[in-house]
């Protein structure tokens, strides 16, 4: 496991199971969700900044690749890095993990695009955005998830 900070803690609840007895993709989704926001949080884009300086974020590609089932009960958490930072955009990625076993449930790669929410238009990364982002690189083999 890389040294990548923890960017979400939760359970998997009987309700976010499917009728295999699984937790439904729905959820693998929202708790990758939650992940990012507190990941871009990290490096400057809390919803105060978004709000007072007129920014936001869109997402414009996910991939999620699915590896071990998550039942009712299963502790999780979440672990995130940065593949790549451009001017305007975002390359980064997530590892959902089971708490217990130490297994890899799931991994999400997604890119989101800086937006100035007045124009609707992509906009640069404030400098320090940029610049504490980059610092979150990850160094990596492979330019996707593990599979």
């Amino acid at each position: 496991m890389l040294d990548l900070p923890i960017t979400y803690r939760g359970v998997v609840y009987p309700w976010q199971c499917d009728h295999m007895g699984h937790m439904n993709v729905m959820w693998y989704v929202g708790k990758f969700d939650e992940a990012t926001w507190q990941f871009f949080a990290m490096f400057g884009l809390t919803p105060s900044f978004l709000r007072e300086q007129g920014r936001g974020m869109a997402a414009v590609q996910q991939n999620i690749t699915y590896k071990r089932e998550l039942r009712a009960g299963d502790v999780v958490s979440i672990r995130s890095g940065v593949l790549e930072i451009r001017e305007k955009v975002i390359r980064f990625f997530h590892e959902m993990y089971n708490d217990e076993t130490g297994e890899i449930a799931a991994t999400a790669e997604m890119t989101g695009v800086h937006l100035d929410t007045v124009l609707r238009k992509s906009c640069p990364f404030p400098v320090q955005v940029f610049e504490r982002a980059n610092a979150l690189i990850v160094p990596r083999k492979e330019d996707v998830c593990r599979t």
